[in-house]
């Protein structure tokens, strides 16, 4: 099975990235399960590039947002605490309230990777409560300009008209201003996902737990309100869906497979959906930009599939896996990192590196030194702002000394990021290495403040 999103080529194709998107209402639970099937840990045929995870409905009380605020929230903390022995970074997040959005890359991908904007979109209590609404993560990939949603739309069957309101509201607030990014619909890809909330219309309770268990979703397929709504709404028609070939994922009595056998015995529903658009294009190639080398993106859905297995919540969780074919826009990073110049004396370690001519530096940028196995840009063992301690500037390369008084000699491999405060992203990163031997030590360091994402 495979879905397939074309923009036809005219320059040779570069290289292929593998995404991997996982959407889950996890109804207030804990994470308090083995995450491996759900993040393909254990498919050894499958080398994923990039993780993109979507959580509805995380328990947001008073006490928990205020725990949160001060610490890492459990699922993100578990996230991290998986995928970051892999080389995932986490390069983004964004909360609202029971939503959450997560977004990790193989560390190699980062200097390649600029984190444009992220937003909040309530549209609970006429947009003023984000118990429903979306979450956004704009970025550029290689040069190409992708959006990121999760959202949480209106439940029950009588709120269609709602939901396809509010998924309008979201679309239509993803605006840029003050970014030089064109409009959303101009962008090269749009993954959007999450709890939508879409319900099988016109069949009956037992025709639709019949036709489950017969393994008949066609016909119940045709009666979906989303399936529906795609045939009136162009825009809605834009964006794509691999084939429903699991059952509904909603709703089921926690901790097992049943469909809802309370009082009320809500009829099942695909209520976690994702979906993908590309970027329109032109009718006709204009004869004047035949000359000029075009982009190639080919987006491949190589599975779609629930995971049964997880039954913490009454929906089960659902993902996508994505083959995204691109020839790179951007192939030379801003900064390029030189551990080979690496050099240490007394309590400081002397680095090297370069930059592009078009690369704006600022006083606020800094360099971090990382562990292999880092969690977040965050997570540095050591940090210095370039600005204070440059040892050379303005010719290439570039020099200057940082601190590792507190770093104990070790055989752990490390990385130097270099952070640009203009484009909030890692514009820069190294090989891994070792750190040299020191000559000998110093006590003496000083304090200076933490830089801050």
């Amino acid at each position: 099975m495979s879905a397939v999103s074309l923009r036809k080529p005219s320059a040779p194709k570069g290289f292929a990235l593998s995404v991997h998107v996982v959407t889950w209402n996890v109804a207030s639970a804990a994470p308090t399960v083995d995450l491996s099937d759900l993040l393909q840990l254990n498919n050894q045929d499958l080398n994923l590039d990039i993780y993109i995870i979507g959580l509805q409905e995380m328990n947001f009380g008073i006490i928990s947002l205020l725990s949160d605020a001060a610490f890492e929230d459990p699922w993100s903390s578990l996230f991290m605490d998986m995928l970051s022995p892999l080389n995932f970074v986490k390069i983004s997040q964004v909360r609202m309230q029971g939503l959450l959005l997560l977004v990790f890359a193989k560390y190699q991908h980062l200097p390649y990777i600029q984190i444009i904007s992220t937003k909040s979109t309530p549209t609970g209590l006429y947009g003023y409560w984000g118990n429903k609404g979306g979450v956004n993560v704009c970025l550029k990939l290689y040069g190409y300009y992708v959006s990121i949603i999760n959202c949480h739309l209106p439940p029950h069957m009588y709120n269609n008209d709602q939901r396809l309101e509010h998924f309008d509201r979201i679309l239509e607030s993803l605006t840029f201003e003050g970014y030089d990014v064109p409009n959303i619909l101009d962008h090269d890809l749009i993954l959007w996902f999450g709890d939508m909330n879409f319900r099988i219309e016109d069949f009956g309770l037992l025709f639709v737990q019949e036709s489950i268990t017969r393994k008949y979703y066609t016909e119940l397929w045709e009666k979906d309100q989303l399936f529906i709504a795609k045939k009136r709404d162009q825009l809605l028609r834009e964006f794509q869906e691999g084939p429903l070939l699991f059952p509904p994922t909603y709703k089921f009595d926690r901790h097992s497979n049943n469909y809802d056998t309370s009082e009320k015995k809500r009829k099942p529903a695909w209520t976690d959906r994702i979906l993908w658009r590309l970027k329109r294009q032109p009718s006709q190639a204009s004869p004047l930009a035949s000359s000029v080398p075009t982009s190639y993106f080919l987006l491949t859905l190589k599975n779609y599939v629930s995971h049964m297995a997880y039954s913490i919540s009454d929906h089960k969780p659902v993902t996508g896996t994505f083959d995204l074919e691109l020839n790179p826009l951007m192939s030379v990073p801003l900064i390029t990192m030189m551990p080979e110049h690496l050099w240490t004396m007394e309590n400081d370690m002397m680095i090297s590196y370069t930059s592009t001519p078009e690369f704006l530096s600022s006083s606020w940028d800094w360099i971090g030194l990382y562990k292999v196995g880092m969690r977040h840009i965050n997570d540095y063992v050591a940090y210095v702002w370039v600005g204070d301690n440059q040892v050379s500037y303005g010719n290439n390369p570039n020099q200057v000394y940082i601190n590792i008084s507190a770093i104990p000699d070790t055989e752990d491999q490390f990385l130097l990021c270099y952070y640009s405060n203009n484009l909030h992203s890692v514009v820069g990163i190294s090989q891994p290495f070792k750190i040299p031997i020191r000559s000998f030590l110093r006590e003496d360091t000083l304090y200076e403040p933490e830089p801050q994402i």
